[in-house]
């Protein structure tokens, strides 16, 4: 997700959507057969897989899940020839948003996210100009306090470093991923994510709870689809209207 505010508000509403435990994981699976499949199968030897595993471990998705979602990048494997895909729009209150797919059908895909943004009042349009691309690293927020991350990451190559009560977030140059993190990971460990993301310049913010519900619905249409894999959107929710809502 792009912006700490905007990565809240989607990570609370997902909390309290455990029914879509299997959907997640089906994502998380083709996430990491497509990584094993573009680059070595071995996590040691290829970043985006090692992210992709650690996402999914971060979710706790079982360890035969993602071994099989492994084997099936494999010459014989059963996996279908995907292709990275994104579009990019404008939602209810005026939010852009980039959607990042997987996709073995490009024109299904499509017709799907284009419908979605259709019936939201909204339509594709280019809106990356709102958002800047970074490589992102996430670490749960005991592992280190504030302070101690940003000396980490200072040292690491980050650029910079956005710590509460749930998670530190660092960001850092697109180019600088893989370097940044193998360095971050020699001193803390394994991240939760580790990724290139999108980052907004600028923030909508959502002040009116009906125009909340429509951008949530909105959002979780896409999400619900099978082959989005990532939604970017560049809005802030009150903790207030977050209530109201209810995620």
């Amino acid at each position: 997700m792009a912006g700490h505010s905007q990565f809240k508000n989607i990570m609370y509403r997902k909390g309290a959507q455990d029914a879509k435990r299997a959907k997640m994981f089906t994502k998380l699976a083709k996430e990491i057969t497509v990584a094993a499949k573009q680059g070595l199968p071995e996590p040691d030897k290829n970043p985006r897989l090692r992210a992709a595993i650690a996402a999914a471990r971060a979710q706790s998705m079982p360890k035969d899940n993602i071994e099989r979602a492994m084997k099936r990048a494999l010459p014989g494997g059963d996996s279908a020839d995907y292709e990275e895909v994104r579009y990019e729009g404008m939602g209810p209150g005026n939010v852009s948003v980039i959607v990042e797919a997987l996709t073995d059908n490009r024109n299904r895909t499509a017709a799907e996210v284009r419908s979605a943004f259709t019936k939201a009042g909204g339509g594709l349009s280019t809106v990356t100009f709102n958002f800047e691309r970074v490589g992102l690293i996430q670490y749960p927020a005991d592992k280190a306090d504030a302070e101690t991350m940003l000396e980490h990451a200072i040292m690491a190559g980050a650029q910079d470093v956005e710590s509460d009560e749930t998670s530190h977030t660092i960001y850092c140059q697109p180019d600088d991923l893989q370097a940044v993190r193998d360095a971050l990971e020699d001193e803390l460990g394994e991240p939760e994510a580790a990724r290139l993301d999108w980052k907004p310049l600028t923030v909508v913010d959502i002040t009116d709870e009906d125009q909340a519900k429509s951008l949530f619905k909105f959002l979780d249409v896409l999400e619900d689809n099978d082959d989005v894999q990532r939604v970017a959107a560049n809005f802030n929710v009150s903790e207030d209207i977050m209530e109201k809502v209810g995620g």
